[in-house]
């Protein structure tokens, strides 16, 4: 049996890195009694807090913890008319908090999840690794053997292209989780009582032109490199679909990764996932999603973005058009889905004219 780690009496991180340069983007309903457990790897950091739901429910912060808290309120009186592209009723909505932020690197954390033990009984420091993961290139274009040949203790095997070694920037660091493990509503009816009990002490890189299903709830990323393509679609109240936001970005950020020359990494961190959601209720959300998906990701594994889509602005708006013309014919939500990417990418502009393309 497999429990989160106990991290009374941890030091707070007074040395935490990047703790400038960071911001911590957290979606709710509810008070935030779990960043208790995190304290000691968290406080140093600044919170973004996107409250789901109702506006007018006041979400209790432990104390000593810095954090600005935007409500649907908030977000409609920001974005204005552009905010329809924005999540309601799901946790998509912690896209806002990716918009909103001026820091360099954003870690994303969902509220049932907690600190984690390794092998050994210690406290995993997830977003310590997550940094360490981001700070250290990636080898996308040639599989290493041996995983992270940047982590200390590895290198490149025998074989592997010298031309190669010196790697690409990395975008992504994604994490992974003990416990409760991301199942889709069929997996989670067929096996209720599956939990992941396996550490694997990894890190690798997602090959070029390889997919992955990207899981939001512990997930770190370059803002800078690839910040405005991290939308998590239109999801919850009022949309067909649930349980694909995080996964929609994926795909769409692999592409736009493969495209620019930047990597992504998959691994460690490991978080203790604690609640595993109602399998009846996840199937309700992800039906259409999983006829979709059989049409959706060879879109994606063969969406070719032009020579002149140079920034990640002008990448999204490619894929956007071509979601319009080649899904569109699935289900109308698609071309609802393709506008609203636009809409995204012209909300990021505003907010964020420094990056804009």
């Amino acid at each position: 049996m497999v429990e989160p780690a106990n991290t009374v009496g941890i030091p707070l991180n007074h040395t935490a890195l990047l703790k400038d340069e960071l911001d911590i983007v957290i979606p709710t309903i509810r008070n935030l009694d779990f960043l208790e457990m995190w304290r000691p790897f968290l406080q140093p950091y600044h919170l973004i807090i996107v409250q789901d739901g109702d506006p007018s429910k006041t979400i209790n912060v432990p104390e000593g913890f810095d954090y600005e808290l935007y409500n649907r309120n908030d977000i409609n009186r920001i974005l204005g008319p552009k905010a329809s592209c924005i999540s309601f009723k799901d946790s998509a909505c912690r896209c806002f908090g990716y918009m909103v932020s001026k820091k360099k690197y954003i870690f994303t954390i969902d509220d049932d999840c907690f600190v984690a033990k390794d092998p050994s009984g210690k406290a995993v420091n997830a977003l310590e690794q997550h940094i360490k993961n981001l700070l250290c290139p990636s080898s996308p274009l040639f599989f290493n053997t041996l995983y992270d040949p940047y982590r200390e203790g590895a290198d490149f095997v025998r074989g592997y292209p010298f031309s190669l070694r010196e790697g690409v920037s990395t975008a992504v660091s994604h994490g992974l989780w003990l416990n409760i493990p991301d199942y889709d509503a069929p997996t989670q009816l067929v096996k209720p009582k599956e939990r992941n009990t396996r550490y694997v002490d990894a890190v690798m890189t997602i090959p070029k032109g390889t997919l992955f299903p990207m899981c939001g709830m512990n997930l770190a990323f370059d803002r800078d490199l690839i910040g405005p393509a991290m939308y998590f679609g239109l999801m919850g109240d009022g949309q067909p679909i649930g349980r694909y936001d995080d996964m929609w970005a994926g795909w769409c950020v692999k592409v736009i990764c493969d495209h620019l020359g930047l990597g992504v990494k998959t691994g460690l961190p490991y978080i203790y996932h604690s609640k595993a959601s109602n399998p009846f209720v996840n199937l309700k959300k992800e039906y259409k999603g999983i006829f979709w998906q059989e049409d959706i990701i060879p879109f994606f594994q063969s969406a070719k973005l032009s020579k002149e889509a140079v920034t990640v602005q002008q990448c999204y708006i490619e894929l956007s058009k071509m979601v319009k013309e080649k899904l569109s014919a699935i289900d109308p939500y698609f071309d609802k889905l393709a506008d609203a990417m636009v809409t995204w990418i012209e909300a990021w502009d505003e907010l964020n004219p420094a990056t804009k393309a």
